[in-house]
């Protein structure tokens, strides 16, 4: 297996591991009496699995798994790939750090377009990547 789909299959449960923690915060809140603001994490919860742990799972694994792209570059662009596992996970931490952010201070909006302009380009660096393994045999 690829270092680069290696490290995004572990950066996945990584975010899976966070994510199921803040969803046994939220629903413990009201009966341990926790802060009422833990409620302002249930989109960073969703994003963080759907997002962090799905679809980085998914460009783990379909980048090791496709078929080649060439003899010389089998994987297509391996630097793309490293710059779309990293602007994906940049984009899931200002996501996860701007949602809240948002709620208490509306002026730091700004945090989550930084989080969905990484994550768009992480999803167009990933098709461009791999459009061209996606063919018959």
């Amino acid at each position: 297996m690829p270092l680069l789909s290696r490290t995004m299959i572990k950066l996945g449960m990584i975010h899976l591991v966070l994510a199921m923690s803040i969803g046994v915060l939220m629903v413990a809140q009201p009966i341990l009496g926790l802060p009422l603001w833990l409620g302002t994490l249930r989109p960073v919860y969703l994003h963080m699995i759907t997002i962090g742990w799905l679809t980085q799972l998914i460009f783990g694994v379909a980048y090791w798994m496709f078929p080649k792209h060439s003899r010389e570059k089998p994987r297509g662009n391996e630097r793309l790939g490293w710059a779309g596992m990293v602007l994906l996970n940049i984009g899931a931490i200002f996501r996860a750090i701007g949602e809240p952010l948002a709620v208490f201070h509306p002026n730091t909006g700004w945090i989550l377009v930084i989080s969905a302009v990484c994550l768009l380009l992480s999803g167009w660096g990933f098709i461009l990547n791999t459009w061209t393994r996606v063919r018959e045999r």
